[in-house]
């Protein structure tokens, strides 16, 4: 019997996405100049108007209106008329220091209040905040991730591409991609049921010419053609029609696709946004190491397809628990591979933050189109570096 699953993505001009780079700036921005930095920014969007608020203890002198400014240009908030303009828009800031509570678990972690010693100094990092994470691998894709939020995410980079390039000069920023796959019997992708593309444009643009270009320029140039059935569905601007977007059409806040940032719903999410933080917040970096260790599990032949779950307390280091659930599809049992796991990778966060040398500008880069999967850029919690270490402890 077949069954069908959804996932969603959403383009850089996106009123959420808008926020979440934002955030991603300001942090990188931070990091360049102090990699100590402590960053914890929200950013809320709406018409003519961007607020920028959080915690920020760092060194660095950030410029964040010129920022802000500058991140919604590259976007293509250009001009009034597309709802939104990075030259002439409000930039209001409420910007508070971390909260000294938060530091003192932060810069000693309890393991080292209680007299632990460690080799390296940046091992003392307690967690920032209790929370779960969790990292999730597939082979249903090159890149290891599911093959619904894979498709959603390249439909939305090519719309992104299609409109930059003036190849469809009608397009306009914000826009949003749906792909629902069709699995067989045994969970073995076979066909997509159903496309939904939904881009706002030029208000001139006929119906025919704006499906037309959609259709050939994104569609055909993204799905594989062996996906395509005589069933397939697909819904471009199904209301007819999309002028109105980006912070004129809705509100955008830093947070809000956390899903689409993972892994599209097919995996458990522990709840943490990942934009604006540094990553001593482990709701960021604990996910990447866990993403980290589940792709190299499942590129190991290991497992088809793992998930791993992080729980950590505040002001603690080591995490209160692991879990791994391969879905009954590992060559050994969960039990056995996470005595394993545990062993091979230190779960610290001053340790994953040593180990993927994450106190540097890697963040607006991932801020749109998923953190997770990025076979065009090279991120450190993508590395294949640890599979024949795997292969070898497993043997």
């Amino acid at each position: 019997m077949k069954k069908l699953f959804t996932s969603e993505s959403v383009t850089e001009g996106h009123p959420d996405k808008i926020a979440d780079q934002i955030s991603d700036a300001i942090l990188d921005e931070a990091l360049v100049q102090d990699p100590k930095s402590r960053v914890a920014v929200e950013t809320f969007v709406i018409r003519g108007e961007v607020m920028v608020g959080g915690q920020l203890s760092t060194k660095a002198y950030i410029d964040i209106p010129t920022i802000v400014r500058q991140t919604v240009l590259d976007i293509g908030y250009t001009r009034a008329k597309y709802g939104f303009d990075g030259e002439t828009c409000a930039v209001v800031t409420a910007i508070d220091e971390q909260s000294p509570d938060i530091a003192l678990g932060v810069d000693e972690a309890l393991e080292f209040k209680s007299g632990e010693e460690f080799k390296d100094p940046i091992e003392k990092l307690g967690a920032g905040d209790q929370g779960i994470m969790f990292g999730y691998a597939s082979d249903e894709t090159e890149e290891y991730m599911p093959i619904s939020i894979s498709l959603a995410h390249k439909l939305a980079k090519q719309l992104t591409k299609v409109r930059k390039d003036r190849t469809l000069d009608f397009l306009r920023p914000d826009g949003k991609t749906q792909v629902t796959i069709e699995f067989d019997g045994n969970g073995k992708p076979v066909a997509v049921d159903a496309i939904v593309v939904s881009t706002q444009h030029d208000p001139n643009v006929s119906r025919n010419d704006l499906e037309n270009g959609i259709r050939e320029e994104v569609i055909n140039s993204v799905i594989p053609k062996e996906y395509f059935t005589p069933n397939t569905k697909i819904f471009v601007n199904p209301t007819g029609r999309f002028v109105i977007g980006g912070p004129m059409g809705d509100t955008g806040l830093t947070g809000r696709k956390i899903i689409a940032d993972t892994y599209g719903g097919v995996a458990p999410h522990g709840g943490g946004a990942f934009s604006g933080k540094d990553p001593t917040k482990v709701d960021r970096s604990a996910s990447y190491m866990a993403r980290y260790v589940a792709k190299n599990i499942v590129a190991a032949g290991l497992a088809h397809k793992c998930l791993i779950q992080l729980a950590y307390a505040i002001g603690v280091a080591r995490p209160v628990s692991i879990f791994i659930d391969t879905y009954g599809t590992g060559i050994v049992p969960d039990i056995e591979l996470t005595k394993i796991v545990n062993k091979m990778f230190d779960f610290r966060p001053g340790a994953i933050i040593r180990d993927l040398n994450l106190l540097r500008p890697l963040y607006r880069q991932v801020s749109v189109y998923g953190h997770f999967g990025r076979d065009d850029l090279e991120l450190p919690w993508e590395k294949l570096d640890r599979v024949s270490e795997l292969k070898a402890a497993v043997k």
